[in-house]
Formats: structure tokens, sequence, C-alpha cells
């Protein structure tokens, strides 16, 4: 009996064969066979310059940013440090010193 890799959605062993693909039972996710699991679970995010950005990365803020329910502003040129990256219209989770945790949308930050 040959060897499925596991699902790379659900972790099911029990994986199929379907032509070039792998297909699981259980949550009916399907991936190709020569497709490695970080491709599958690769999130791409670039900056406003179209640098590749990655977990634990530094950014700069590009323009002013008005802050939703607060009178404050996040000013141009403000370095965000360790960012993490989520699916989502804002997709840089974060934490600015002074104001807390926020998410920012990766078109307003360049790599630093």
């Amino acid at each position: 009996m040959a060897a499925y890799p596991n699902c790379p959605k659900c972790n099911s062993e029990y994986t199929y064969e379907d032509g070039t693909n792998y297909v699981c039972p259980e949550c009916a996710h399907e991936w190709s066979m020569d497709a490695t699991e970080s491709e599958t679970d690769a999130l791409v995010v670039k900056d406003a310059n179209g640098n590749l950005l990655a977990d634990g990365d530094s950014v700069t803020v590009i323009k002013d940013l008005k802050v939703k329910g607060s009178s404050s502003t996040l000013k141009i040129g403000t370095k965000v440090k360790s960012i993490r990256l989520v699916e989502g219209d804002h997709n840089i989770d974060c934490k600015i010193d002074g104001f807390g945790a926020m998410k920012l949308k990766s078109e307003f930050v360049k790599k630093a």
C-alpha cells in the first residue's frame, strides 16, 4: 500500500490519489502531487515597493494614517517592529508604541 501525505488543511491521514492530485475525503481539500506543504500554505504579502514581507520583519509607515475610533494619527515614518502576517484586508498585525495593537494594510508600509 502506498503512503500518501497527510492533508495540509486538516492533517487527515485518509488522503487518496486522484489523477495528478491528492484529495482529502474529510475536508474535500485537493492539492497537486508535486506541491510541497510550504507552497500550499504560503501567504504572500508585499509592501508598497513590492518587497516580500515575512513574520518578524520591521516596517515603516509611508503616509499619515487616521486611527479608526481615535482622534490620533499614525505619523509618516513610524517604525513598526516584529510584524505578523494574517489573511484579510488588513494583512499585518502589530503592536505600535503609544497606540497598542493594530492592523495595517501592507500597501501603506515599506520594509525597513
